[in-house]
């Protein structure tokens, strides 16, 4: 009887294994609640930054 061992084990499955061990210990709200404000404050952020460049481009005129 003739038996091969065949290692079929790769890179991406010990990827899959971590990312999954990680995504399993995460606080999907707290990333949802903060991916949220980040959202708004950058919303903010361009109206300010286009106002000013608007004043700026209505002053140099």
């Amino acid at each position: 009887m003739d038996t091969k061992a065949t290692h079929t084990d790769s890179g991406f499955s010990n990827m899959f294994l971590t990312g999954s061990i990680l995504l399993a210990n995460l606080d999907f709200t707290g990333l949802l609640d903060y991916a949220l404000k980040a959202a708004i404050g950058g919303g903010i952020w361009l109206a300010y930054k286009m106002m000013a460049d608007y004043l700026t481009r209505k002053k140099e005129k």
